[in-house]
């Protein structure tokens, strides 16, 4: 062989592996195979669904990605992700904000719920029109962390209630296990915590009669989005950049066809899916997450758009909670990179 045909042959083979490292559009993906670690909530479910789909459809791995799917509680996730045991995860506002005052170096770099799903759920047969109604009853809850809880404080403050034994302070009921929604259709509470997506359709799907109040304007709290610590984007901020766009596309996919997101969280937990009812429990489930996906400023600039005035008046929410922890510096700025969202 000749010293052109070996330079020909070297450039055609260094062409294919240019092209095989192209993503979509012509533009460069991270190497193929980059491992990421993603930690999603304590209980696999039909809110996973995006993830499920793109990592199922084989679209991460077209984008160069690796993807390894946990599950955690929120408090724990932000932890291994600011240690780097994990490389993103889903996070909310209330665990970013006291996570990054206390100088956890992760960042939160798209918006997956634009509106709060957290709600307070209430059974109507104990006489709960209102928030003012839960006054010297119990509330189930699985912790006293997270969005829920916090949204539960939001909501009994603007009720003038607290947290107690006494007859006209509100009871409240651990669960750790998250079984607070089976234990307000069994009746061993009167009300609790949960997702407007989720608990609230299980509890109306069981025929229960319920009121429900919605967190917003009380608890103005940013819902949950990706998050990933500083130092892992700077060594893998282009498989973060790509992760990112996946699963986004993968939204809006499940947006436009739900069925997509039932069948993928169907081959994660097959109960979902195992009969006719479920899987009609599973579609409700998904429709209802599909209308918090996008929220005001999502309507407007897509899925995954930061809403910085949003965080920022979280953030002033915090501050005038007992028992948490805000910088008196911190703003959206400290907490917000919007520069892994696609363009």
């Amino acid at each position: 062989m000749s010293n052109s045909q070996k330079l020909r042959g070297a450039l055609i083979a260094t062409a294919l592996v240019l092209v095989g490292c192209m993503g979509p559009g012509g533009s460069p993906s991270p190497t193929a195979g980059t491992p990421l670690k993603v930690g999603l909530g304590y209980i696999p479910s039909v809110q996973f669904a995006p993830f499920y789909l793109a990592q199922q459809s084989g679209a991460y791995a077209a984008a160069g990605l690796d993807v390894e799917l946990q599950n955690q509680i929120d408090p724990d996730l932000i932890s291994l992700v600011g240690s780097g045991g994990l490389d993103l995860a889903l996070a909310d506002g209330t665990s970013m904000i006291p996570a990054v005052s206390q100088g956890i170096p992760v960042q939160y770099l798209a918006t997956i719920y634009g509106t709060l799903p957290n709600v307070v759920i209430a059974r109507a047969d104990r006489g709960i029109a209102s928030p003012a109604d839960l006054a010297g009853h119990s509330v189930g809850t699985p912790g006293q962390y997270g969005s829920g809880y916090l949204t539960l404080l939001g909501i009994l403050a603007d009720a003038g209630l607290a947290l107690g034994e006494k007859p006209r302070e509100v009871q409240l009921k651990l669960y750790p296990d998250f079984g607070q929604t089976q234990a307000l259709i069994s009746g061993a509470v009167d009300a609790v915590t949960g997702y407007a997506n989720n608990d609230l359709v299980t509890a109306e799907a069981e025929g229960l009669d319920v009121n429900v109040f919605f967190a917003s304007s009380s608890a103005p709290f940013a819902g949950p989005g990706l998050i990933s610590a500083k130092a892992t984007l700077a060594s893998k901020g282009d498989a973060i950049r790509a992760f990112i766009a996946v699963t986004l596309d993968a939204m809006r996919q499940i947006a436009a066809d739900p069925a997509l997101g039932v069948n993928a969280a169907g081959a994660i937990v097959p109960e979902l899916i195992a009969d006719a009812a479920a899987r009609e429990r599973s579609l409700s489930i998904m429709q209802a997450t599909i209308e918090i996906w996008s929220g005001p400023v999502q309507d407007g600039a897509g899925y995954g758009a930061l809403d910085e005035i949003g965080w920022e008046q979280s953030i002033n929410f915090m501050r005038e909670l007992k028992g948490q922890t805000v910088s008196a510096t911190l703003t959206a700025a400290d907490i917000l990179d919007a520069g892994f969202l696609p363009e």
